[in-house]
């Protein structure tokens, strides 16, 4: 089982349009405004500033998603966070929160509505954290 990671962008949501970039630099790992814009207007029906794409990558990096390098005169933008990571970070956000709702009877309702094969995989995930949990006292 994969820890969570240690780093953690410093804003978790993302718009339609970041969440493609962002998926476009998970693919090809580093990147400049060039080959995103190519990218997204390799699709005819598309239509996109080159500014826009500029703007975004800023955001993703004011977001904490990407790292931006500078070589020579062009400006290369990196992940982060791999994919994997980025949703390993986000379900433990959204546990974290359903959680937080404190009220036993909700969880319970909640568990009680669960098909049996959501079922079968919370049961998968307990022997899981126990198993965990039984390594980590033995060290």
């Amino acid at each position: 089982m994969a820890p969570l990671p240690n780093y953690r962008p410093k804003q978790l949501s993302l718009g339609p349009l970041e969440a493609e970039i962002l998926s476009i630099i998970w693919e090809l790992n580093s990147v400049t405004v060039k080959d995103v814009h190519d990218r997204i207007l390799a699709d005819p029906n598309r239509e996109l500033a080159y500014t826009s794409v500029t703007t975004v990558l800023r955001r993703l990096t004011d977001k904490g998603w990407l790292a931006c390098d500078k070589k020579g005169r062009a400006f290369y933008w990196r992940p982060l966070v791999t994919k994997q990571q980025a949703e390993m970070i986000r379900a433990h956000e959204q546990l974290r929160r359903f959680l937080a709702v404190g009220n036993p009877d909700v969880i319970a309702a909640f568990a009680d509505s669960l098909d049996e094969a959501a079922t079968e995989q919370i049961q998968a995930i307990a022997k899981r954290i126990q198993a965990a949990r039984q390594a980590r006292e033995e060290k």
